[in-house]
């Protein structure tokens, strides 16, 4: 009896995987003239020749492939933000960890498969600083366009990008579904609209316990799908985006000690690109490209948000990789330190959403525990770590849950 349940909620995964349609998108990545907002002949790097991206739009279920044809002066790899890429992670974008670059000159078809998600997600660059021209949305309609959790008259989608406006025009008493990606590469934004309010229903290709607000705080990498209802008197409203500007970072030819660089680490680990990707390496079981020694936790404990000159800045500079088993449940908590140009950072798992059971200033307590939310928490794929503070998050490689940033 066991036997015949399994073989028969696999053939009916199976079969309703098989619904969905297959799309096929051409992408030419390729430099582009731009004229916009105070800069004039500049060229950067676009998909189409557009900025922002292409939109790609399919239904929950679907399978799309892209094909990516690279013309720019040098390898790019595209990253799919918040699709799953069950059990096939090779077109997930992160170069060297899923793939190597995308040759200049050269062409490679990705495919994306699409099964729970459900709502805004976007794709970018994800080689060095080419995403901030490079990116798009990825907009993921319910099967049949039916069975939305909430109501609205019409929708628009908003990419915060380094160089963009638009005016948007509306009609009273109409009620909209904003799309809002944050696109942008290191400062968190706050959004409203003068003399309105807004009600956060989705976020990161997920739907959300209904949030009202009169503005709202949204990190690189996420995104929000909001509900406006135009309840005023017929006019001109501003809709402003703002930067939550917490640092000054070091300039661009400032060394860090030693006469090093600048860079970000996650338990004194920072990532070093080996010359094939991991992905390629751990299937063909190559010795010598990472090493499965990352650590769980720092390497010593200290006042992480306290007075911290003390304390050396130095990194190890390696490819460590944390293996974890399979249908493993994890929880992360991530803690922000005052070390160097101490500032806010989104954090992002791919091929995994999690919840968020927990956030706040300050060093992360055990105590904190008993205040985790597990009734209600947000269920998304990039979570913006404070400054000084922590989140936790629990994550299950299948089921997916996280939570400190903590994550879960």
């Amino acid at each position: 009896m066991g036997t015949f349940l399994g073989f028969a909620v696999t053939m009916t995964l199976l079969f309703c995987m098989a619904q969905g349609e297959v799309l096929h998108y051409d992408f030419v990545v390729k430099e582009t003239p731009i004229d916009m907002l105070c800069e004039t002949n500049r060229t950067i790097l676009t998909v189409n020749d557009l900025f922002p991206g292409p939109e790609i739009r399919a239904h929950k279920g679907d399978i799309i492939y892209v094909n990516v044809t690279n013309i720019g002066p040098y390898g790019i790899t595209i990253h799919w933000h918040g699709v799953r890429q069950i059990r096939y992670p090779w077109s997930d974008g992160p170069e060297y960890v899923t793939q190597c670059p995308i040759p200049t000159n050269s062409s490679f078809l990705q495919k994306i498969i699409l099964t729970d998600e459900e709502g805004t997600l976007w794709w970018h660059a994800h080689s060095d600083w080419s995403r901030a021209t490079l990116h798009g949305p990825i907009i993921i309609l319910p099967v049949n366009d039916t069975n939305y959790p909430y109501e609205f008259d019409e929708q628009h989608t908003i990419v915060i990008s380094e160089w963009f406006g638009r005016q948007y025009n509306g009609c009273a008493r109409k009620t909209y579904l904003l799309r809002i990606i944050h696109s942008g590469l290191n400062e968190e934004m706050f959004f409203g609209i003068a003399e309105h309010n807004i009600t956060v229903v989705g976020m990161d290709g997920a739907y959300l316990k209904p949030l009202n607000t009169d503005y709202l705080m949204i990190t690189p990498g996420q995104t929000m799908d909001v509900l406006v209802i135009a309840d005023q008197t017929p006019g001109r409203y501003y809709m402003v985006f703002s930067p939550f500007v917490d640092t000054t970072a070091p300039g661009p030819m400032k060394t860090g000690p030693d006469g090093g660089m600048h860079s970000a680490s996650l338990n004194n680990i920072s990532f070093w690109a080996p010359s094939i990707s991991i992905l390629q390496a751990y299937y063909n079981n190559l010795k010598g490209v990472y090493n499965k020694t990352f650590p769980d936790e720092p390497p010593f404990v200290f006042d992480y948000t306290g007075n911290v000159s003390a304390i050396g800045e130095a990194a190890n500079v390696s490819t460590e990789v944390l293996m974890i088993n399979y249908n493993e449940e994890v929880e992360i908590r991530f803690q922000g330190t005052n070390l160097g140009a101490a500032e806010n950072h989104p954090m992002h798992l791919h091929g995994y959403s999690f919840y968020v059971v927990g956030m706040g200033d300050g060093n992360f307590s055990d105590s904190y525990v008993s205040d985790y939310n597990t009734v209600d928490p947000p269920y998304i794929n990039t979570a913006g770590l404070p400054k000084m503070g922590g989140q936790r998050s629990d994550s299950k490689p299948i089921i997916q849950e996280c939570g400190s940033c903590t994550v879960t």
